[in-house]
């Protein structure tokens, strides 16, 4: 995409950019620092605690993946440890959620072998003739 009019000088990209970093740092610290203060320091997917130099390995999760929603109340936050947090982005990559397409609604295709699969034949027939065996 080409930009509309002439490119800032250097120096004045460094700037816009430097503030477009702040700024964003900024917006992560707040609500980072706001769900720490609101949530227990526990991993919600795994369970692991963390104190100390750990609490760094806490992040939070968006849970509508959308890291502009943030209410005050921490609705859409979760405190996740970094390993399921990355986990849970890969989950919604994975779905298709990423670039736009929706995921296949299409059935889900049987398991190559169930172990139960002719379970009520077989106790349906126990229960006719206990004393013998199905085959």
């Amino acid at each position: 995409m080409k930009p509309k009019g002439p490119l800032p000088d250097p120096e004045k990209q460094d700037q816009i950019l430097a503030g477009l970093r702040r700024d964003a740092e900024i917006r992560q610290k707040s609500y980072r620092e706001r769900a720490l203060r609101m949530f227990p320091h526990v991993c919600g997917s795994c369970g692991r605690e963390f104190s100390g130099k750990k609490l760094r390995e806490l992040t939070v999760h968006h849970k509508d993946h959308n890291h502009n929603n943030n209410p005050t109340d921490g609705s859409n936050w979760e405190l996740l440890c970094i390993y399921c947090h990355d986990h849970e982005h890969e989950k919604y990559k994975l779905k298709g959620y990423v670039d736009g397409s929706a995921p296949d609604v299409s059935p889900e295709k049987p398991p190559i072998a169930n172990p139960f699969d002719n379970l009520d034949n077989l106790l349906k027939a126990k229960t006719k003739d206990p004393g013998t065996e199905p085959k």
